[in-house]
Protein backbone atom coordinates (compact mmCIF):
# COMPACT_ATOMS: atom_id res chain seq x y z
CA UNK A 1 0.00 0.00 0.00
CA UNK A 2 1.35 3.68 -0.79
CA UNK A 3 2.46 6.09 1.75
CA UNK A 4 -0.64 8.18 0.29
CA UNK A 5 -3.28 5.79 0.80
CA UNK A 6 -2.04 4.71 4.27
CA UNK A 7 -2.52 8.08 5.73
CA UNK A 8 -5.76 8.67 3.74
CA UNK A 9 -7.08 5.28 5.52
CA UNK A 10 -5.54 5.31 8.94
CA UNK A 11 -7.06 9.33 8.80
CA UNK A 12 -10.54 8.12 8.45
CA UNK A 13 -10.02 4.80 10.95
CA UNK A 14 -8.67 7.27 13.57
CA UNK A 15 -11.56 9.73 12.71
CA UNK A 16 -14.24 7.81 12.96
CA UNK A 17 -12.82 6.34 16.52
CA UNK A 18 -12.05 9.63 18.07
CA UNK A 19 -15.01 11.31 16.91
CA UNK A 20 -17.23 8.41 17.87
CA UNK A 21 -15.89 8.25 21.23
CA UNK A 22 -15.74 12.50 21.79
CA UNK A 23 -19.34 12.59 21.06
CA UNK A 24 -20.09 10.04 23.37
CA UNK A 25 -17.94 12.03 25.87
CA UNK A 26 -19.57 15.24 25.53
CA UNK A 27 -23.16 13.52 25.86
CA UNK A 28 -22.09 12.39 29.06
CA UNK A 29 -19.82 15.41 30.30
CA UNK A 30 -20.36 18.69 28.47
CA UNK A 31 -23.95 18.63 26.82
CA UNK A 32 -26.25 18.66 29.99
CA UNK A 33 -24.24 22.07 31.14
CA UNK A 34 -24.72 23.63 28.13
CA UNK A 35 -28.42 22.62 27.87
CA UNK A 36 -28.61 24.31 31.75
CA UNK A 37 -26.76 27.38 30.25
CA UNK A 38 -29.17 27.15 27.66
CA UNK A 39 -32.00 27.37 29.78
CA UNK A 40 -30.62 30.80 31.66
CA UNK A 41 -29.82 32.14 28.46
CA UNK A 42 -33.33 31.97 28.02
CA UNK A 43 -33.99 33.45 30.94
CA UNK A 44 -32.06 36.04 29.90
CA UNK A 45 -33.37 36.57 26.47
CA UNK A 46 -37.21 36.56 27.89
CA UNK A 47 -35.86 39.34 30.54
CA UNK A 48 -34.75 41.50 27.68
CA UNK A 49 -37.78 41.19 26.00
CA UNK A 50 -39.71 42.44 29.24
CA UNK A 51 -37.81 45.25 29.54
CA UNK A 52 -38.06 46.39 25.85
CA UNK A 53 -41.78 46.08 26.47
CA UNK A 54 -41.95 48.00 29.05
CA UNK A 55 -42.64 45.42 32.03
CA UNK A 56 -41.00 44.67 35.22
CA UNK A 57 -37.87 42.51 35.66
CA UNK A 58 -38.06 41.26 39.30
CA UNK A 59 -37.50 37.91 39.39
CA UNK A 60 -36.76 37.66 35.73
CA UNK A 61 -32.89 36.92 35.89
CA UNK A 62 -33.89 33.44 37.58
CA UNK A 63 -34.58 30.44 34.88
CA UNK A 64 -37.37 28.01 35.23
CA UNK A 65 -36.14 24.72 34.83
CA UNK A 66 -38.88 23.72 32.99
CA UNK A 67 -38.38 26.60 30.45
CA UNK A 68 -35.89 25.72 27.18
CA UNK A 69 -34.56 27.10 24.26
CA UNK A 70 -37.88 28.19 22.77
CA UNK A 71 -38.78 30.57 25.87
CA UNK A 72 -36.51 33.25 23.80
CA UNK A 73 -38.54 36.58 22.34
CA UNK A 74 -40.33 35.61 19.07
CA UNK A 75 -37.46 37.25 16.61
CA UNK A 76 -34.83 34.60 18.00
CA UNK A 77 -36.83 31.79 17.07
CA UNK A 78 -37.45 33.42 13.98
CA UNK A 79 -34.01 34.40 12.55
CA UNK A 80 -32.01 31.58 14.76
CA UNK A 81 -31.67 27.86 13.52
CA UNK A 82 -31.02 25.10 16.09
CA UNK A 83 -31.23 21.37 15.60
CA UNK A 84 -34.06 19.62 17.35
CA UNK A 85 -32.98 18.25 21.05
CA UNK A 86 -32.68 14.54 20.36
CA UNK A 87 -30.94 12.50 18.04
CA UNK A 88 -31.00 15.19 15.55
CA UNK A 89 -28.78 17.29 17.76
CA UNK A 90 -26.62 14.34 18.50
CA UNK A 91 -25.90 13.09 14.96
CA UNK A 92 -25.42 16.54 13.96
CA UNK A 93 -22.70 16.97 16.83
CA UNK A 94 -21.48 12.99 15.80
CA UNK A 95 -20.81 14.39 12.35
CA UNK A 96 -18.78 17.55 13.05
CA UNK A 97 -16.83 15.93 15.36
CA UNK A 98 -15.70 12.76 13.02
CA UNK A 99 -15.05 15.51 10.02
CA UNK A 100 -12.61 17.62 12.53
CA UNK A 101 -10.87 13.95 13.82
CA UNK A 102 -10.57 13.39 10.10
CA UNK A 103 -8.95 16.56 9.28
CA UNK A 104 -6.69 16.52 12.10
CA UNK A 105 -5.70 13.12 11.80
CA UNK A 106 -4.86 13.52 8.07
CA UNK A 107 -2.60 16.22 9.42
CA UNK A 108 -1.26 13.95 11.95
CA UNK A 109 -0.89 11.25 9.35
CA UNK A 110 1.19 13.37 7.30
CA UNK A 111 3.25 14.50 10.04
CA UNK A 112 4.03 10.73 10.79
CA UNK A 113 5.00 9.83 6.97
CA UNK A 114 7.35 12.81 6.91
CA UNK A 115 9.43 12.71 10.51
CA UNK A 116 9.21 8.78 11.09
CA UNK A 117 8.92 6.09 8.60
CA UNK A 118 7.72 3.41 11.57
CA UNK A 119 5.64 5.55 14.35
CA UNK A 120 4.83 3.70 17.36
CA UNK A 121 1.45 4.32 19.11
CA UNK A 122 3.23 6.23 22.22
CA UNK A 123 5.41 8.51 19.67
CA UNK A 124 1.66 9.30 18.31
CA UNK A 125 0.48 10.23 21.71
CA UNK A 126 3.15 13.09 22.68
CA UNK A 127 2.06 14.52 18.91
CA UNK A 128 -1.57 14.16 20.18
CA UNK A 129 0.06 15.76 23.72
CA UNK A 130 1.30 18.87 21.81
CA UNK A 131 -2.06 19.13 19.97
CA UNK A 132 -3.71 19.45 22.99
CA UNK A 133 -1.34 22.07 24.33
CA UNK A 134 -1.48 24.21 21.41
CA UNK A 135 -5.20 23.87 20.49
CA UNK A 136 -7.13 23.35 24.06
CA UNK A 137 -4.25 24.75 26.54
CA UNK A 138 -3.09 27.66 25.07
CA UNK A 139 -6.04 29.21 23.89
CA UNK A 140 -7.87 28.51 27.02
CA UNK A 141 -5.74 30.26 29.12
CA UNK A 142 -7.48 33.37 27.40
CA UNK A 143 -10.33 32.56 26.70
CA UNK A 144 -11.70 29.64 28.24
CA UNK A 145 -14.76 27.99 26.99
CA UNK A 146 -17.83 29.53 27.62
CA UNK A 147 -20.81 28.48 28.31
CA UNK A 148 -24.66 30.10 26.34
CA UNK A 149 -25.68 32.45 28.45
CA UNK A 150 -22.17 34.28 29.24
CA UNK A 151 -21.32 37.09 27.35
CA UNK A 152 -18.62 37.44 25.68
CA UNK A 153 -16.77 40.13 23.66
CA UNK A 154 -17.17 40.30 19.23
CA UNK A 155 -16.73 37.11 18.00
CA UNK A 156 -13.87 37.98 15.00
CA UNK A 157 -11.44 39.08 18.02
CA UNK A 158 -11.59 36.08 19.74
CA UNK A 159 -11.26 34.14 16.50
CA UNK A 160 -8.31 36.15 15.33
CA UNK A 161 -6.63 35.59 19.10
CA UNK A 162 -8.03 32.00 19.32
CA UNK A 163 -6.13 31.20 15.75
CA UNK A 164 -2.88 33.12 16.49
CA UNK A 165 -2.34 31.59 19.76
CA UNK A 166 -3.00 27.74 18.54
CA UNK A 167 -0.34 29.03 15.61
CA UNK A 168 2.22 30.55 17.85
CA UNK A 169 1.62 27.93 20.17
CA UNK A 170 2.85 24.90 17.46
CA UNK A 171 5.30 26.23 16.17
CA UNK A 172 6.91 27.23 19.38
CA UNK A 173 6.68 24.05 20.64
CA UNK A 174 8.31 22.55 17.21
CA UNK A 175 11.24 24.76 17.75
CA UNK A 176 11.42 23.80 21.66
CA UNK A 177 11.17 19.68 20.72
CA UNK A 178 12.24 19.29 17.34
CA UNK A 179 15.61 21.91 16.68
CA UNK A 180 16.46 21.42 20.11
CA UNK A 181 19.10 24.65 20.11
CA UNK A 182 19.15 27.02 22.17
CA UNK A 183 18.19 30.06 19.53
CA UNK A 184 15.18 27.72 18.65
CA UNK A 185 14.59 27.33 22.61
CA UNK A 186 14.30 31.11 23.02
CA UNK A 187 12.53 31.40 20.41
CA UNK A 188 9.73 29.12 20.72
CA UNK A 189 9.26 30.50 24.41
CA UNK A 190 8.53 33.89 23.00
CA UNK A 191 6.12 32.75 20.17
CA UNK A 192 5.04 30.73 23.10
CA UNK A 193 4.27 33.77 25.53
CA UNK A 194 3.56 35.84 22.86
CA UNK A 195 -0.16 35.68 22.68
CA UNK A 196 -0.52 35.85 26.49
CA UNK A 197 1.26 39.15 26.63
CA UNK A 198 -0.78 40.78 23.87
CA UNK A 199 -3.98 39.75 25.50
CA UNK A 200 -7.16 37.94 24.98
CA UNK A 201 -9.71 40.12 23.71
CA UNK A 202 -12.39 40.96 27.06
CA UNK A 203 -15.37 42.44 27.67
CA UNK A 204 -14.64 45.23 30.48
CA UNK A 205 -17.82 43.98 32.73
CA UNK A 206 -19.36 40.60 32.03
CA UNK A 207 -22.98 40.03 33.82
CA UNK A 208 -24.40 36.89 33.44
CA UNK A 209 -27.20 35.14 35.59
CA UNK A 210 -24.70 31.49 34.95
CA UNK A 211 -23.74 30.43 37.94
CA UNK A 212 -19.97 30.45 38.55
CA UNK A 213 -19.49 27.19 39.50
CA UNK A 214 -21.22 25.63 36.72
CA UNK A 215 -18.85 27.81 34.56
CA UNK A 216 -15.78 26.25 36.18
CA UNK A 217 -17.49 22.76 35.87
CA UNK A 218 -17.65 23.56 32.12
CA UNK A 219 -14.36 24.37 31.57
CA UNK A 220 -13.17 21.22 33.43
CA UNK A 221 -15.48 19.07 31.57
CA UNK A 222 -14.13 20.65 28.11
CA UNK A 223 -10.68 20.61 29.10
CA UNK A 224 -11.00 16.63 29.75
CA UNK A 225 -13.14 15.98 27.00
CA UNK A 226 -10.21 17.56 24.63
CA UNK A 227 -7.50 15.20 26.40
CA UNK A 228 -9.10 12.68 25.54
CA UNK A 229 -9.75 13.20 21.98
CA UNK A 230 -6.38 14.08 20.88
CA UNK A 231 -4.65 11.56 22.90
CA UNK A 232 -7.01 9.25 20.93
CA UNK A 233 -6.47 10.71 17.85
CA UNK A 234 -2.68 10.75 18.19
CA UNK A 235 -2.47 7.25 19.09
CA UNK A 236 -4.94 6.14 16.76
CA UNK A 237 -3.72 7.74 13.60
CA UNK A 238 0.17 6.33 14.70
CA UNK A 239 -1.34 2.66 15.21
CA UNK A 240 -3.42 2.67 11.91
CA UNK A 241 -0.26 4.25 9.70
CA UNK A 242 2.28 1.92 10.99
CA UNK A 243 -0.02 -0.71 10.20
CA UNK A 244 -0.87 0.29 6.95
CA UNK A 245 2.36 1.84 6.15
CA UNK A 246 4.55 -1.64 7.42
CA UNK A 247 4.11 -2.92 3.20
CA UNK A 248 5.21 0.73 1.40
CA UNK A 249 7.68 1.05 -0.06
CA UNK A 250 10.50 3.56 1.45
Amino acid sequence: MSVFRAIIISSFVAGIAAGTVVTVAQQVGTVPMILKGEVYEAAADAASDRVAAGETTEGAAQPNEHEGEHSAGPEHQETVWKPKEGWERVGLTGAANILTSIGFALLLGGIYALRNPVVTWHEGLVWGLGAFVAFTIAPGLGLPPELPGVPAAPLEPRQLWWVATAVATAFGLGLVFLKRSLWASLLGLFLIALPHLIGAPHLEEVRTNVPAALSHQFVVAVTLTSLLFWTLLGSVTAVAYARLSASSPA
